[in-house]
């Protein structure tokens, strides 16, 4: 007898939830302030061009292709889906949080609750780390997640800036640019702690897009340009070894 998924309709309604709030969190906008007016008045080293936050548009689609996924009778109860247990309610549940703090301005908190999300999203990424995944699996299971994690690692260093900017920090005594380069650093030493030990390829290659935008919205700072691009392109070769790496081990 197969396990039905007890938190599928549940899950349903918290992605419908996330869509609706961050539609609203800029036709309302939330806050009196919109996406754009609030990077504008944050607007630092680590903003990337606007560009690349199309990626939630990709990101949103395989969320949807996953919700379908979960809620069909023959795939909704395999243990792919099973495994990921609350998760998906979690995740969505900060994701809508954020916008709130974010659109009111409440930076440090909304910091915090990008770390849990962060943290909820690693959770769901192992536990859909399937070694031989059905076509439908890699596309609405594992894609998805590594997609979304990859995007968060990002955003949570914007996020952090944000903060150190906002409350005119100076780490260890570095300028913005100095502690924007740290910041960078340490973000791909992040994506390659998360993505070496399940060797997902995809995960990385997230990152270097937003290295990428960043690099670009700043080609006038040679400094940040050369280190973005530099890191995007170190990454990118990481990815593609890994990608290599898991067809040898997979032949």
């Amino acid at each position: 007898m197969q396990t039905k998924n007890p938190y599928r309709w549940w899950n349903l309604i918290a992605f419908i939830a996330t869509i609706a709030v961050n539609y609203l969190a800029n036709a309302l906008p939330l806050g009196g302030r919109n996406t754009r007016e609030i990077s504008d008045q944050f607007y630092i080293y680590m903003t990337p061009a606007s560009y690349a936050f199309t990626i939630w548009s990709v990101i949103y689609v395989l969320l949807a292709g996953f919700i379908i996924y979960q809620l069909r009778s023959s795939t909704g109860s395999r243990d792919s889906v099973l495994d990921i247990g609350p998760w998906f309610i979690i995740s969505s549940a900060l994701n809508i949080a954020w916008l709130f703090l974010w659109h009111h301005l409440y930076i440090e908190w909304s910091v915090l609750v990008m770390l849990l999300l962060l943290a909820s999203l690693f959770i769901i990424h192992r536990k859909t780390r399937i070694l031989r995944p059905t076509i439908g699996e890699a596309l609405l299971i594992k894609l998805p997640f590594s997609l979304y994690l990859g995007w968060i690692c990002a955003a949570s260093l914007v996020n952090i800036g944000t903060l150190i900017y906002k409350n005119e920090w100076s780490p260890f005594g570095l300028s913005q640019l100095g502690w924007s380069i740290a910041l960078l650093c340490i973000g791909a030493l992040l994506v390659i702690a998360i993505s070496f030990p399940t060797r997902d390829w995809v995960l990385p290659l997230v990152f270097v897009w937003a290295l990428i935008a960043i690099a670009v919205e700043h080609r006038e700072e040679d400094v940040l340009m050369v280190t973005a691009f530099g890191l995007a392109a170190a990454i990118f070769l990481y990815a593609v070894y890994l990608f290599i790496f898991r067809r040898h081990r997979s032949s």
